[in-house]
């Protein structure tokens, strides 16, 4: 052990480490950010243009584009996806950028996870696999990371903890840690 290990405090060494974690925190929020911010565009988008599908005209010219599935659902369901895909966009981008209910972030992530996996089980019945399977999987994926990665960031764990002590056997229920108010 050199000179310099043995006079170094604990603080000290600390601080040599420190900005390598900082910058690794940055560069993963930098990047979460970016994936949210694209996927909360691209769902409100596309939920915005599925909204305006309740107006018959608009409907009847959507059932005569080339996409297969439009005809396959009712107009009343159409529009709910749409309202779920817009909410979930905003709901992807805006509680985290004004920082008024954070906490609703990963929940609009699983929403649209939901959302993507349920259009995934409709396409795999439909027999659509070229195109739509999978963008939903690519997708529901992206919301899927976004969710888990903004939850340890609200609970303030670390991806390694939380996959260490995810689930726990709490009495006769199986529950989440991170969704408690107080542990540990």
């Amino acid at each position: 052990m050199s000179y310099a290990n043995s006079v170094m405090t604990t603080q000290q060494k600390t601080a040599l480490v420190a900005p390598k974690t900082i910058s690794k925190n940055k560069t993963m929020n930098i990047a979460l950010w970016i994936l949210q911010v694209l996927s909360g565009v691209f769902f409100s988008f596309t939920g915005f243009g599925k909204i305006m599908c309740y107006r018959p005209d608009v409907w009847n010219h959507t059932l005569h584009q080339p996409v297969p599935w439009f005809s396959a659902v009712p107009q009343s369901l159409f529009v709910f996806i749409g309202v779920c895909e817009f909410l979930g966009g905003v709901g992807l981008i805006l509680p985290a950028m004004t920082g008024i209910k954070p906490k609703l972030t990963p929940f609009a992530a699983i929403g649209l996870t939901l959302v993507m996996i349920l259009a995934a089980i409709f396409h795999v019945a439909r027999g659509e696999y070229s195109f739509f399977l999978p963008l939903n999987l690519v997708l529901g994926g992206v919301a899927a990371i976004i969710a888990y990665a903004r939850l340890m960031a609200v609970h303030g764990r670390s991806a390694r903890t939380a996959c260490l002590q995810g689930w726990r056997f709490s009495g006769r229920w199986l529950s989440l840690d991170f969704f408690r108010s107080g542990t540990r």
